[in-house]
């Protein structure tokens, strides 16, 4: 297999289209990367452009996670370049919410699961081999403050979101002392199109003010490179509601978040 990469290490950032992806992509660009960026949408192709601009390889992958055959596409293009992945940001995912659980979209949540959950698991188990094989790697999961506690009205996405915070946590005990470094980004509300294609817009967290994309997705990386196991991004507020959360009973914690996710409108609770 001919080596196609430039000799610089190489990142893989899953979701790089938009948002915190876009802004992980451009720290491992600026900070010497070539990359490898992987989004369902057209819009990859014009991120590409821009991370490019940083005078790295960009490979691009259009391709949807939330199908097996995705991930497999994922994993082939990864393999080909025939260079060790230093670094890998598990970071495509999607929310759904905006009214209680018997009115969401099953077919929604299911592709939601594929895509947070099974995703995540399928690509880190491949890519996890391959830097045990070297000794070496990083991998960050986007997780969220999401994670900590019950999510009301975002109750499949929430859940989603405890998983890999869970499994971001034990693959690093398992794998710490083996080369390998795994780091949790847990982002509150960030200034993405998240809210509104999750169906959140009218809720008091889609209303609020939210942080900065590329101040998290730099918090990210900073925390990957770093070897931490975890780091709230964004505001002081995330990392106080995280503590107080981890603090008071579960039940207190879902009236909490509920309030922040509960829709405006009656009809679309």
């Amino acid at each position: 297999m001919e080596n196609i990469g430039s000799g610089k290490k190489l990142a893989v950032v899953t979701g790089a289209s938009s948002g915190i992806g876009f802004h992980l992509a451009h720290q491992f660009a600026k900070n010497g990367y070539d990359l490898v960026v992987i989004a369902e949408d057209e819009g990859i192709h014009t991120a590409a452009d821009a991370f490019r601009e940083h005078g790295n390889l960009v490979h691009v992958l259009q391709a949807d996670l939330a199908d097996r055959s995705g991930v497999e596409q994922a994993y082939q293009k990864i393999i080909s370049i025939n260079c060790p992945v230093d670094s890998i940001a598990l970071n495509a995912g999607v929310g759904v919410g905006g009214a209680s659980f018997d009115k969401t979209s099953l077919d929604q949540e299911i592709k939601m699961l594929n895509l947070n959950v099974i995703s995540t698991v399928h690509l880190a188990k491949l890519i996890l081999r391959d830097m045990l094989k070297v000794g070496h790697g990083r991998i960050l999961i986007t997780s969220s403050v999401a994670a900590i506690m019950p999510g009301p009205y975002e109750a499949v996405y929430a859940g989603t979101k405890a998983f890999v915070q869970f499994f971001a946590e034990a693959l690093r005990a398992e794998n710490i002392d083996k080369g390998i470094t795994v780091t949790a980004l847990l982002p509150g509300p960030t200034e993405t199109n998240f809210f509104h294609r999750a169906g959140m817009d009218e809720t008091k967290v889609g209303h609020a003010e939210k942080d900065d994309a590329a101040e998290v997705a730099e918090m990210g990386y900073e925390a990957l490179m770093a070897g931490k196991d975890m780091v709230i991004a964004g505001s002081f507020m995330n990392k106080v509601q995280t503590a107080a959360a981890k603090f008071m009973p579960q039940k207190v914690a879902a009236k909490m978040h509920g309030r922040m996710s509960k829709p405006d409108s009656p009809d679309k609770r």
